[in-house]
């Protein structure tokens, strides 16, 4: 058999040729252990931002990525394991409403989460302003737990995907981030790596997510669902939207006083059906029903019940956090001080700018611009209007939670994140679509 070059395959694929999977395994596989230089990768990683790859290339990526690290074995946890992602956003509290809640019905979550970088902190940073609450974890007693209670959430440990870091850092400074097979593969490593048997897919669009315009957003869930099914993950994605932050709340400790408010059926309207949206695909994917409209009845009844309620309790308690914060959310870290931001003028909100609104919610301090930035669990932003609403001069527009004594450069950012019109508006659509399925 021939020996392969590296210029070859750079060569090949700027070319526009199809890559084996044997010529895969064997470009990840030198980069991670650094025989393949970053220079030749990045010619590699360019040469596929223009021509793109092929489905079979996608899948065969996404695996020489698994097999580049450690792969997580949730056998021992009974029945079928889904996993949920989105591809970020903001406001998006969707995990910690949707975890309990499908466990309340019987599925299985095993959740592996990080911390964020971003507008606000990952789903690992809200739990941990909950008081006592910890991820760190062993193995056996995080598939125990799962066993008993139907979740737990632990810190991502191990070495996950080595191959996926490395080439995202090198994407970051060359200008191939922007790659829908690149941006595939990588997302689907990590949930295939973490061990789930299907995959529900929260794809986001609009200002506030990371695929800004429809077309690519659709072509990015259809790539994902198609690797998750080529390598053997039922695999879904549902299209939602993120032209202005999904709830009312943007901040750590305020997105989880959310979650348990929408636990409780009296959160926000989009949140809550977003939540039943992803959870009734998780829970006939589990097979613990036979179809949307079935799922979507077990689940609102555990909440109407107050079992996902419980559900959310226990699974607080069992990971050493203060459950009675479901109770008593003023529990939760509170900033020490309060801004209101008035509407200047009457009419219909027409447009929340929610990529800016992030940015606000980072500059209080609720999340990261570094991996070693101090996140403010306390602080963050609670919006009174969405899209389509009406508002009065001089009506509340948002609540800034800060510790700071002086916002002005908040409220100001704020101002600019809001349009409003003199005419009625529609408010934007929630769900766009189902990919897969």
């Amino acid at each position: 058999m021939p020996v392969m070059r590296t210029v070859d395959l750079i060569a090949k694929k700027r070319d526009g040729g199809e890559l084996t999977r044997a010529e895969i395994e064997y470009l990840i596989q030198g980069y991670t252990d650094g025989t393949i230089p970053d220079y030749q990768m990045s010619a590699l990683a360019m040469a596929i931002y223009f021509r793109g790859m092929t489905p079979q290339e996608r899948a065969d990526l996404t695996m020489a990525m698994v097999a580049s690290g450690d792969r997580i074995d949730l056998s021992a946890i009974a029945g079928v394991k889904v996993d949920k992602h989105s591809t970020g956003g903001v406001g998006d509290t969707t995990t910690l409403v949707l975890a309990p809640l499908v466990a309340s019905v019987g599925v299985p979550v095993a959740k592996m989460s990080g911390r964020g970088l971003g507008h606000t902190g990952g789903t690992v940073d809200k739990l941990e302003s909950i008081p006592g609450f910890h991820v760190e974890i062993d193995n056996d007693e995080f598939l125990e737990l799962v066993n008993r209670n139907g979740l737990a959430v632990v810190g991502q440990s191990g070495d996950l995907t080595p191959a996926d870091k490395k080439l995202y850092a090198l994407r970051d400074v060359t200008a191939t981030v922007e790659s829908i097979p690149l941006i595939a593969s990588s997302i689907m490593s990590k949930k295939i790596a973490s061990g789930a048997d299907a995959i529900v897919l929260d794809v986001k669009t609009g200002d506030g997510a990371f695929m800004k315009e429809m077309q690519e957003t659709r072509e990015l869930a259809a790539c994902m669902v198609d690797i998750g099914n080529r390598v053997g993950r039922r695999t879904i994605a549902i299209i939602s939207d993120m032209s202005q932050p999904l709830g009312y709340a943007i901040g750590n400790a305020l997105e989880v006083k959310e979650a348990i408010q929408t636990l409780k059926g009296e959160g926000p309207a989009d949140l809550y059906e977003l939540s039943l949206t992803l959870g009734s695909h998780m829970v006939v994917l589990a097979g613990k029903a036979r179809s949307e409209t079935e799922a979507r009845g077990l689940l609102e009844a555990s909440v109407k019940s107050g079992q996902a309620l419980q559900k959310l309790k226990v699974f607080l308690a069992a990971q050493g956090g203060d459950a009675s914060v479901v109770d008593y959310p003023d529990l939760l870290p509170t900033a020490a001080f309060r801004m209101e931001v008035p509407a200047r003028e009457e009419g219909y909100v027409s447009g929340i700018a929610a990529e800016r609104i992030g940015t606000a919610a980072m500059m209080l301090g609720a999340g990261r611009t570094t991996k070693d930035s101090e996140i403010d669990l306390a602080v963050g932003i609670v919006l009174h209007k969405k899209i389509g609403d009406r508002v009065a001069a001089g009506e509340s527009l948002a609540t800034i939670h800060t510790n700071r004594e002086y916002a002005d450069d908040v409220i100001n950012s704020l101002y600019d994140s809001f349009a409003i019109s003199s005419q009625p508006v529609e408010p934007p659509p929630l769900i766009y679509g189902v990919v897969g399925g």
